[in-house]
């Protein structure tokens, strides 16, 4: 970023060039998007061991959390309206200069927008030796991988785009490099105070969705809140290091069954089972991103586009937990879904990095709280608990 913003004033309008690798890191994302989700939803379905009694009530826990995370962040961002904090233009200027590079866009232009379009498009040959090469690529560590089951095929499938997936990801610091510079040579700070009002809006809304996880606790477990995030600190810290709530599900099951005191089925139900369902923060995340850019770009969402906001990013959000950057890729079908232009999901790169650490801690928290409701207001007897 700091670089970016150097280099931007250095070059002034010469600087829109550089936004390339941003529009390259979006069509890729794009791309990977559906069969990510798709895939994704479905290993976390047919591996989810929901049965019982708690599994009703674990359903309704997660899409209320859910629903009510994305109503917070709705709210705030129609109540802020960060996207209204400064006046840029409404075209996205340095797009119109970087066409210019006829050799970059013209490799641009080859880099397939889905998995399955070169496949439609006879004479999109080069997009297809583009997904040949990259699935050949990642399929190597896993030529040895048997293949007995439909979840094995699955699994092998979603590893694959994984796998290329983390080689986008590697490409995210000179995206933000190049659209740092871009922005800033051509339209100057303004965007950035837009930017800053937008990270102001999604902390506001993410301290709000945690204070009602409080609540919840509070009024529907035996726990009391602050025991409980004493208990699981470890967790919530690893989170946000690390951004990634997969890797923290070990740690929070240890912390809610040995720390805070829970029922084994309770911890294992919450923070396992529940883990690849409940993805609070980046749902709310992907809801005030859409207002965001909407305000940004002098648009009104509706009612009924906002409902459809909902909807896509509460499917969006099912199963992202097992996908890097899961903000960042599914952001594109709920863009989409309202006709927003995606090519200023690039803007969002420059801020992204630390936001995606705050709604990981978030989508822990409520792992942690449906484990607290789903074990009730009766703790469970000394002599029957776990070492």
């Amino acid at each position: 970023m700091a670089l970016g913003l150097v280099v931007g004033v250095m070059l002034g309008d010469q600087a829109a060039a550089l936004e390339i690798p941003a529009k390259l890191v979006l069509r890729l994302l794009g791309a990977l998007a559906p069969p990510l989700i798709l895939l994704a939803i479905m290993q976390a379905l047919m591996r989810a061991h929901l049965g019982g009694r708690k599994a009703l009530r674990l359903v309704t826990l997660l899409l209320t959390n859910t629903l009510v995370a994305i109503g917070i962040g709705l709210l705030v961002a129609n109540v802020l309206q960060p996207g209204s904090w400064s006046n840029p233009s409404p075209a996205h200027a340095p797009a119109k200069a970087a066409a210019g590079a006829d050799p970059l866009a013209l490799f641009l232009d080859n880099v397939p927008k889905s998995i399955g379009g070169p496949f439609s498009d006879n004479g999109a040959v080069m997009g297809v030796i583009f997904i040949a090469v990259a699935m050949g690529v990642a399929l190597r560590s896993l030529r040895h991988h048997e293949v007995r089951t439909v979840e094995d095929l699955v699994h092998v499938a979603l590893t694959s785009l994984i796998t290329i997936l983390h080689w986008i990801i590697d490409l995210v610091p000179l995206a933000v490099f190049g659209i740092v510079a871009s922005i800033v040579g051509v339209k100057g700070f303004g965007d950035f105070l837009a930017l800053g009002g937008f990270v102001v809006a999604v902390l506001a809304a993410l301290t709000l969705q945690a204070g009602y996880y409080l609540i919840r606790v509070r009024l529907g477990s035996w726990a009391p809140p602050l025991h409980v995030l004493r208990g699981v600190r470890d967790a919530l810290v690893m989170a946000f290091s690390t951004g990634s709530s997969t890797a923290t599900m070990p740690v929070t099951y240890a912390r809610l069954r040995e720390n805070v005191g829970l029922r084994e089925e309770s911890a294992s139900m919450g923070a396992l089972v529940g883990a690849n369902f409940n993805n609070d923060g980046t749902a709310l995340y992907e809801a005030m991103s859409a207002l965001f850019v909407a305000q940004l770009l002098g648009m009104h969402l509706t009612l009924s586009q906002q409902f459809i906001v909902v909807v896509t990013s509460v499917v969006a959000s099912v199963g992202a937990a097992g996908i890097p950057e899961a903000g960042l890729v599914t952001m594109t079908m709920v863009f989409k879904a309202v006709a927003l232009p995606t090519d200023y999901i690039a803007m969002l790169f420059t801020v992204d990095w630390f936001l995606d650490r705050c709604r990981t801690a978030i989508n822990v928290m409520g792992d942690v709280t449906v484990s607290c409701l789903l074990d009730g207001k009766t703790r469970e007897p000394p002599d029957t608990r776990g070492p």
